[in-house]
């Protein structure tokens, strides 16, 4: 049997539930590779260079900012599952204008999507939001300083059912951040310098993700009882309705991506950085851009 390190860079669903899937299925054992799957969430890009990366916004922009050749050859989604809680009173993304917002750092996926979506708004965020900076993590001391009235927004993860939170809190849901801004988020990537991707572990976890897509896919009740691991707080029926409006309709069934999608998500966000794209998305997004999904 093969083995490899799999390492996943961010919290909840949308970073762990396919990998999860494919564990608690047995689908990795029946593909032949043994999966370490490890927490890199505090580690620098140098560290995940020698396993294979769930995270694509993070090899991405380790790939622009400095260079690292990652390639990513299976993508579960492409609408970043990221959204805008926001107290009573402020009804747009606009109304953030002189408000307080927690948001991740600007060198992180979640804090570049965060300005590319407000810059789309008319807002700068460095000029016309007052930010309050935290890394990426369970989004859990945002709520409490938005139920507090110490911020007035935060950009929060899918480390909790958003639209139930905001309905059991009376706060407004300003955006999806998946609905204004695209770019393939998590799957499996890996650095060629260390890892060949043909390799037969690499290519046995592509195979047994695209199984667990389908699970997504096809058997909601396995999904639901799997979500329901990430989602403890919220009721079966908020965590169904989570699934219905957030996970099935954007997970691929098959880890392909629309590569034109791709494309326009990669020179935004190069826009972003202040950094000159070298490589295409077809260069970066390569087995994975098979289909138009």
């Amino acid at each position: 049997m093969h083995t490899i390190d799999l390492v996943y860079v961010g919290r909840g669903p949308h970073e762990e539930l396919v990998a999860y899937i494919a564990d608690q299925q047995g689908f990795y054992a029946d593909e032949g590779v043994h999966v370490s799957l490890r927490d890199g969430c505090t580690w620098d890009a140098q560290q995940l260079r020698r396993c294979a990366v769930i995270g694509l916004g993070r090899t991405v922009l380790s790939r622009l900012n400095d260079g690292i050749p990652w390639v990513a050859l299976h993508v579960n989604t492409a609408s970043p599952l990221f959204w805008f809680l926001a107290r009573p009173g402020l009804t747009s993304l606009a109304d953030l204008a002189g408000q307080r917002l927690a948001v991740t750092p600007p060198h992180t996926g979640p804090g570049v999507f965060t300005r590319i979506v407000l810059r789309q708004a008319g807002l700068d965020v460095d000029r016309d939001v007052r930010t309050f900076v935290r890394w990426p993590g369970d989004y859990a001391m945002d709520l409490r300083r938005l139920r507090a009235g110490e911020i007035d927004a935060a950009m929060v993860g899918d480390t909790m059912a958003p639209e139930a939170l905001a309905a059991e809190y009376g706060w407004n849901l300003l955006a999806y951040v998946g609905d204004h801004f695209r770019i393939p988020t998590v799957g499996v990537a890996v650095d060629p310098t260390y890892i060949e991707p043909d390799s037969p572990a690499v290519q046995a976890v592509v195979r047994a993700h695209r199984r667990a897509l389908q699970v997504i896919q096809k058997d909601p009740d396995t999904t639901l009882r799997y979500l329901g691991n990430f989602l403890g707080r919220h009721t079966g029926d908020e965590i169904r309705a989570h699934y219905e409006k957030f996970i099935a309709p954007y997970f691929s069934p098959d880890g392909h991506t629309d590569l034109a999608a791709a494309q326009a998500g990669l020179t935004a966000v190069a826009a972003e950085l202040g950094v000159s794209a070298t490589f295409t998305a077809a260069e970066f997004y390569t087995t994975a851009t098979a289909g138009s999904h």
